[in-house]
């Protein structure tokens, strides 16, 4: 029996799940704080800062991008933008309370905005909250002017496989594939509920996409495809992904899975 995703290629940065959040461009060159104007007005700091909290956060520094966004909101209270991004921030840094408010907060100024809907559903994934989840998911997918539908189903395909609704998150992730079918995530994802599923020769299929592509190779992506030989009966592609698992990425916990014989890992 195959377990459900936990990392790898389905175990993406929140970064990568998480829809983007919006705000007018502003050319940042060195040190991003010297970005704010002395005496700017609110509306135009709120701006400022907003993208720079953006910036901070895109590259890993959470504190500060926290730093950044409360300033944000200092500046304009009832930027849903900022309450969206404060949620994310928040939710990196695990205080779970404080990001739950931001995210609500978003949502009372900005009922119709996809994005928050978005990243409050897969907040509400990794708590394990799936039917809420899955409400936030469909408010999203709704709204008709949003431009994330792909991410979006991806992402509620993930959160549906993570409660083990197999079947749905086969369907959604079909969908999600059918509208981005180079994408190796979404293609990563549905090959690994197939596997669940033992549908292989589908699995096969969408992994294959993956591996016939260097750049996209990963040892995540190897080793799925062993473990899909292997429950598939297929001794010899078993070893054969996993000679160039182990050749690729000798130092990899996949490669010492595939030493170990723990397909189910």
């Amino acid at each position: 029996m195959t377990r459900g995703p936990k990392r790898g290629w389905i175990l993406m940065l929140a970064l990568a799940l998480a829809a983007c959040v919006s705000s007018p461009p502003v050319t940042v060159k060195g040190d991003p704080s010297a970005a704010i104007p002395e005496k700017p007005d609110p509306e135009r700091q709120a701006r400022v800062r907003l993208e720079l909290a953006s910036l901070y956060f895109s590259r890993g520094q959470a504190e500060t991008a926290l730093s950044e966004v409360k300033g944000a909101l200092a500046a304009n209270p009832n930027l849903a933008e900022g309450y969206n991004l404060r949620g994310l921030i928040y939710a990196n840094l695990g205080e779970i309370q404080p990001a739950e408010q931001s995210f609500r907060r978003a949502l009372e100024l900005a009922p119709t905005d996809g994005a928050v809907n978005h990243n409050y559903g897969w907040f509400l994934c990794q708590q394990r909250r799936y039917a809420e989840a899955e409400s936030q998911f469909a408010a999203a997918l709704a709204q008709p002017r949003y431009g994330d539908v792909v991410r979006t189903q991806l992402t509620q395909g993930i959160c549906e496989a993570r409660n083990g609704r197999w079947a749905e998150a086969e369907r959604t992730l079909s969908r999600a594939y059918e509208l981005d079918p180079r994408n190796p995530v979404t293609a990563y994802n549905l090959a690994d509920v197939l596997l669940h599923e033992r549908e292989f020769a589908r699995a096969r299929f969408y992994v294959g996409r993956i591996n016939a592509v260097e750049s996209q190779t990963t040892a995540q992506s190897l080793w799925l495809a062993a473990r899909i030989e292997h429950g598939a009966g297929n001794t010899q592609g078993t070893q054969d992904f996993g000679r160039m698992l182990t050749d690729r990425y000798p130092q990899s916990t996949e490669a010492l899975n595939f030493a170990r014989g723990k397909f189910d890992e």
